[in-house]
């Protein structure tokens, strides 16, 4: 048996800004706009009047103050509302797999790899851009990696799920190093016009380098224990397919092929399966909550990561065991917990314990139980 590590990690940031008050102007501008188009509809009962969104509304809803993304253009065009990404042809790089390889370049430099070191690249995300060929796959041409590659999504809970998966097959000796991948286009899946989620969102990569404990090269954290756990629900749910054609409703711009979430109803949900889940998973692998140092939690909402916080460790948390992103990057599906880890991990000591989880639609949750070594 090996015992697999985190040798390295990497975050690919888009070069575009959204603030909330950007993003404001142009969600009002867009309500504005309907309710002129929709004027007798609304006074007749037939359509409901959009209302207006505010900063303050935004912050104090999830503690998101902006948010990276592909492309800003369209977002903010009231006529639009989506990202506007250019056609790429078939023999171009995909965009899921550019921003892949920009993050991969920088895990592999902070773990001292090169590609020819790595022989299994996951690409595990909320969304793919196509079915297949895999995203993975071309990753792995990108980079000139040897071995496999496959793509695989279990929502915001993709990268704990992926880092799973790679650990077990480097305890397993089936591989000796891995990158888990996790390319996240959110603006693409959010419906921007929507009022209670048009401020969710962000766009990110983050790649994790994991190899055998042997062949580690300088400080990294040693994969102590691994937990994955899913639980059906339509709470978070997108109905958008390869199907959509085929029914007779399919073609048209319906809500829900876009993110949907009943918001009160995951909240009160998911919180006590994620607190539940981390609790178990520490005790099982002969932990104690007093006794981690930090937690790296999934950033979907401020509000969330503080109740988990309490419920794991039974008081506050202070600031640096509990450190969150949100705020810049806003929820950015399964790359949250692994930017907030790429960002806060280099100040533990040797020894340090600590958690990464991550948990979403499904419902699933991925935790994994990592010890700093030097």
């Amino acid at each position: 048996m090996h015992t697999p590590v985190i040798s390295g990690t990497g975050v690919f940031t888009p070069p575009n800004v959204i603030t909330n008050d950007e993003l404001v102007i142009a969600f009002n501008a867009y309500v504005d706009k309907f309710n002129a188009e929709n004027a007798a509809q609304i006074e007749s009962g037939e359509v409901e009047a959009k209302a207006y969104s505010s900063s303050d509304f935004i912050v104090a809803a999830s503690g998101i103050h902006q948010r990276y993304v592909m492309d800003k253009t369209g977002v903010l065009d009231p006529n639009v509302m989506h990202p506007l990404l250019r056609q790429r042809s078939d023999d171009e790089p995909g965009i899921m797999a550019e921003m892949a390889l920009d993050a991969c370049q920088k895990a592999l430099e902070k773990a001292g790899k090169v590609a020819a070191d790595i022989d299994l690249v996951i690409v595990a995300a909320s969304n793919l851009e196509r079915a297949y060929p895999a995203v993975a796959i071309e990753v792995q041409q990108l980079l000139g990696t040897s071995g496999f590659a496959f793509d695989m999504n279990v929502a915001c809970s993709s990268a704990t799920f992926g880092i799973q998966a790679a650990s077990d097959m480097i305890r397993a000796g089936s591989v000796r190093a891995a990158l888990v991948v996790n390319p996240e286009i959110c603006s693409g899946h959010l419906e921007w016009r929507d009022r209670d989620c048009h401020f969710i969102f962000g766009d990110v990569c983050t790649a994790t380098v994991l190899e055998r404990k042997s062949d580690v090269q300088g400080a990294h954290f040693d994969v102590v224990s691994t937990r994955c756990l899913t639980q059906f629900s339509n709470n978070i749910r997108n109905n958008n397919g390869f199907l959509r054609r085929s029914r007779p409703d399919g073609v048209r711009d319906r809500r829900d092929m876009q993110f949907m979430q009943n918001g009160r109803k995951v909240f009160k949900e998911v919180l006590p399966i994620v607190s539940k889940h981390m609790l178990g998973h520490l005790a099982d692998a002969g932990f104690s909550p007093d006794q981690l140092d930090r937690m790296w939690l999934h950033q979907a909402n401020k509000a969330m990561n503080d109740f988990i916080g309490r419920k794991v460790l039974g008081r506050v948390p202070e600031p640096h065991e509990q450190p969150n992103i949100l705020q810049e990057y806003a929820n950015t599906s399964s790359a949250g917990s692994i930017i907030t880890f790429a960002k806060h991990s280099d100040d533990l000591e040797d020894g340090a314990l600590g958690i990464i989880c991550s948990f979403g639609a499904g419902y699933s949750v991925g935790s994994v139980v990592v010890k700093r070594a030097t």
